[in-house]
């Protein structure tokens, strides 16, 4: 007995051996990718470093670029744009999403070739997303303006007028990822136990209150991880919103990671931009650890 059981200590050690061994590449990989940028990165946020001054030297400033935040106006400007951008964003790509998930969930050949053909904006990069849509925006060239020029309504300054560009930039993420919230959510759906849905129909209710009292409840792990993916990287959109709009008219659009680069690549602001970018991973980590807390307790609910 004693025998075996130092055998199978033997291979269980072997078994954690190898596992490390195969982990460590990825690690590897992952230290030298993501973990120390971002330990430069926060050393960096401390000290004062203008990268296009000749032989510039690194102040030490302690938690001087931290608290230059506070009064920076253009910083509460592109948080309070990109809050918006992020919310009104998400809540239509989920509610379209879930419509198309609903219309698509089926495995019969008009539902594939229809979701396949929705996916070609989310296949698109986003710099060709933003190219197009630039061009078919424009005020005086634009298709968008020459269809609506046969109803009669006037050209309209998309991306050049405060008030349009930001529903303009909304309006393309919501057509470009909307149909990732689609596939997603009709994974859920087909997931779903058959047997809860048809005692329903069977008691007589009608679509509305099955979608409500059982649908919905328990879709509601899947459409929390849903909306905490998206949130999160619709903060981090940059791309098509630097392409569009590069943060115009004016600040009308300037997103957080938009103002960041212009901080870093632009004016040259390497330790200011460095502490931006530490607060937007702080950020970004605790929206997630929220979403995961609540994906959690509506689990715990079903």
């Amino acid at each position: 007995m004693s025998k075996n059981n130092t055998k199978t200590g033997k291979k269980v050690a072997r078994d954690k051996v190898a596992s490390w061994l195969f982990i460590m590449p990825t690690m590897i990989f992952l230290a030298i990718t993501a973990l120390f940028p971002l330990l430069y990165s926060v050393y960096l946020s401390f000290f004062r470093l203008k990268l296009n001054l000749p032989k510039a030297v690194p102040q030490f400033i302690f938690l001087g670029n931290y608290i230059r935040m506070f009064t920076d106006k253009m910083l509460l400007t592109s948080t309070v744009n990109t809050i918006v951008f992020a919310v009104f964003s998400v809540a239509l790509e989920l509610v379209i999403g879930l419509a198309l998930a609903m219309a698509l969930c089926s495995d019969k050949m008009w539902a594939r070739i229809c979701t396949s053909i929705c996916l070609i904006p989310m296949i698109m990069a986003p710099v060709a997303v933003g190219t197009l849509w630039r061009m078919m925006l424009d005020s005086s060239t634009g298709v968008i303006n020459y269809f609506l020029g046969f109803l009669g309504i006037p050209s309209i300054t998309w991306l050049s007028s405060t008030k349009t560009a930001m529903l303009s930039v909304i309006m393309v993420n919501v057509w470009q990822l909307a149909p990732w919230v689609s596939i997603i959510c009709a994974a859920g759906l087909k997931s779903l136990p058959s047997d809860c849905l048809e005692a329903a129909t069977v008691d007589g209710a009608s679509n509305g209150q099955i979608f409500r009292k059982i649908v919905l409840p328990l879709m509601s792990p899947v459409l929390t991880v849903v909306v905490m993916l998206r949130f999160v990287d619709a903060f981090k959109v940059f791309d098509t919103v630097y392409v569009m709009t590069n943060g115009g008219p004016g600040s009308a659009t300037e997103t957080l990671p938009n103002y960041i680069y212009k901080q870093g690549l632009k004016l040259f602001d390497a330790g200011y931009s460095a502490s931006l970018a530490i607060m937007f991973v702080v950020l970004m980590t605790v929206v997630t650890a929220f979403f995961l807390r609540l994906r959690d307790k509506m689990e715990a609910q079903i």
